[in-house]
């Protein structure tokens, strides 16, 4: 099943924190264990790869004029003086150019085209520490620690006349400041965190993934929602193939790869009324499992922004299209009161109300889990 955001569209968007170690010889999985004895050689530059992860530490950023000096700098010496194995990794950021806003201009009719207030463009450095193969791993903690109250020499401000890490004198003078002893004690390390290897494909992220059964349903179908680029989209139409969640009927739909009537006649409207859509240009894809068979429409990075309240505001495009699919309310017969009318397409109906989903990922991790246990 795939996860519904529910009438209040409460996304709960979480990592999975739990992923289970696979031994796989791939470039995903062959990354590098702590050595007794971590390189630091200054001709070599670390540079973050997909190798070293997937889990790491954010021990420090740096930009600005010398940022990509200072950055190495570190990384030397948390290799060389803290034996870590840390990796530098640089990012891009162009405040300069138009954005699309969260707005309708109301001459256009378009999205509104906005600028940011303080345009501007460079290159920050990350220094990140690895390389932890799940946030379970009992090293990763122990070494956030040691991080936080680590006083590395060239991010000491007493030493150097400027430094280009974010935020350090501010930082610092928080720290001062506290009235939290642990806190006063913290060093310019102190606010690092666990993230995760921004080189590694989300699906590696993804905290199960469909199964196999449901993955060979869908791996051949021409507008298959597993093809969806985007992380959200929009559910307008399911038909239900199963009755029962009955264990035994389950497993030997899996055991004989047969499917019952219900789930090929859901399937074959699921199908009929996405190639509808898409004879009309829109975007529209399919999806089956054991339980339904679903149509959704669009492909959208986000569902909205989070409220004060919660709750999340939802982007126009994906209101949008809830409501061009949703029923309409129409007079009931006898007059005096309304219904809602469930729209129609080739002879099929849509749903009563649309809903923003998750868009269903083959877990890359769970392969490997899957794979190594074979």
């Amino acid at each position: 099943m795939i996860l519904r955001i529910g009438c209040f569209f409460t996304v709960a968007l979480s990592l999975a924190a739990n992923l289970a170690t696979s031994r796989a010889d791939t470039r995903w999985t062959s990354f590098i264990p702590f050595r007794k004895s971590v390189e630091a050689d200054a001709s070599n530059r670390y540079e973050l790869t997909e190798e070293n992860g997937p889990w790491l530490i954010l021990a420090a950023n740096f930009a600005g004029t010398g940022s990509e000096e200072q950055a190495t700098e570190l990384v030397l010496e948390l290799r060389k003086e803290f034996n870590l194995p840390a990796y530098i990794d640089r990012k891009e950021f162009d405040y300069t150019e138009t954005v699309e806003g969260k707005t309708i201009d109301r001459y256009t009719g378009d999205w509104a085209k906005m600028k940011y207030a303080s345009g501007s463009k460079f290159d920050a450095y990350a220094v990140l520490v690895g390389d932890f193969e799940s946030t379970e791993d009992p090293r990763l903690q122990k070494t956030l620690e040691k991080l936080k109250y680590a006083r590395p020499e060239c991010l000491d401000l007493e030493r150097r006349e400027w430094s280009t890490q974010r935020f350090a004198g501010f930082r610092a003078l928080q720290r001062r400041m506290s009235g939290d002893a642990a806190k006063r004690t913290k060093g310019p390390m102190g606010n690092a965190f666990v993230t995760r290897n921004p080189n590694l494909p989300e699906e590696y992220f993804a905290a199960s993934g469909i199964d196999d059964f449901v993955y060979e349903l869908n791996r051949r179908v021409e507008h298959s929602l597993l093809n969806n680029p985007g992380r959200y989209t929009v559910t307008v139409a399911s038909f239900g193939g199963k009755d029962t969640m009955n264990s035994q009927e389950i497993e030997e739909i899996e055991r004989t790869g047969k499917v019952t009537n219900k789930l090929e006649i859901a399937a074959d409207k699921a199908h009929r009324l996405t190639v509808a859509l898409r004879g009309r240009g829109v975007d529209a894809y399919e999806f089956h499992d054991r339980i339904e068979s679903i149509v959704t429409v669009g492909s959208f990075d986000s569902v909205g922004e989070p409220r004060a309240d919660g709750k999340i505001e939802i982007d126009p495009s994906v209101h949008k299209i809830m409501q061009m699919y949703g029923a309409s309310r129409r007079e009931l017969p006898g007059g005096g009161s309304l219904g809602l009318q469930p729209r129609t397409l080739a002879g099929i109906t849509f749903d009563v109300q649309p809903v923003p989903v998750q868009v269903p990922r083959r877990s890359i991790a769970a392969d490997y889990v899957r794979s190594s246990s074979r």
